[in-house]
């Protein structure tokens, strides 16, 4: 039972029913990326803070560092949704921080934690991830999740999902309108200045205190053990250095 509900497929209208004003929600059958649909729109003027694409299948979906991102249709949640932060630029390294407490948090049942910056861990696997662009006058969010994926359907061994974690009565619509409520409540507060996500984001974060590997995308690497994160979102190391981007390997 658990199986069907969490491939079942979305339904527009239950979404409609459990979704917040502040988001529209659109749920296409196929496209090659929600997040290429939607920044293309923004580029075009014709987006608007609070749409929402999610789609059942894609079939050129990107994760963070331009890797791919594949699922077979209805076994993950793909979504990108649109925000137009008033806060000053330079403290938009939380926003995708915020996206991946958000998502932790909706997966609280789980146990689910943080792999800074932004991927979301059950069990010390990776149950999803997120992309954050910054489009014109706004930032363009992607997220995956694996929900209905069976152990042979993950991409990698470090890979899991909800229902190989045992997730039952759970639903997908349910899913996304958690996780954009989540979003919604911890990116209004910060955008008036209201710093408290910081700490909540700090509470689920497994990367602190570990010795980790830092991977730049140069190919350079570093190992340090992880400290705190800046008040812009960096990772800071405990040899003082500041890590804006980079793949973060816990070593222990």
């Amino acid at each position: 039972m658990g199986k069907e509900l969490l491939s079942a497929a979305l339904d527009p209208a239950e979404i409609d029913r459990l979704i917040t004003p502040y988001w529209r929600v659109s749920v296409v059958e196929l496209t090659s990326s929600t997040q290429g649909d939607l920044v293309q729109r923004v580029r075009d003027g014709n987006a608007h803070v609070g749409d929402v694409i999610a789609a059942e299948f894609q079939s050129a979906g990107r994760g963070r560092l331009d890797r791919t991102f594949e699922a077979p249709k209805g076994t993950a949640l793909l979504f990108s949704f649109y925000i137009e932060p008033q806060r000053n630029r330079d403290d938009w390294g939380w926003i995708p921080l915020i996206a991946g407490y958000s998502v932790a948090k909706t997966l609280h049942a789980f146990h689910a934690t943080l792999k800074w910056p932004n991927d979301i861990l059950i069990k010390n696997k990776k149950v999803s991830g997120l992309i954050a662009e910054v489009v014109g006058n706004g930032v363009v969010i992607g997220i995956g999740i694996n929900v209905g994926m069976s152990e042979d359907q993950l991409p990698v061994e470090t890979a899991t999902s909800l229902l190989v974690e045992g997730g039952v009565d759970l639903t997908r619509d349910e899913i996304l309108c958690e996780v954009l409520e989540e979003f919604e409540d911890h990116f209004l507060q910060w955008d008036q200045g209201i710093d408290e996500v910081q700490a909540l984001y700090v509470h689920l974060c497994g990367t602190l205190g570990k010795e980790v590997r830092v991977e730049y995308p140069g190919g350079a690497t570093h190992l340090a053990i992880a400290e705190s994160i800046s008040d812009i979102g960096a990772l800071i190391l405990d040899d003082g250095t500041h890590v804006q981007s980079a793949d973060v390997i816990h070593l222990r």
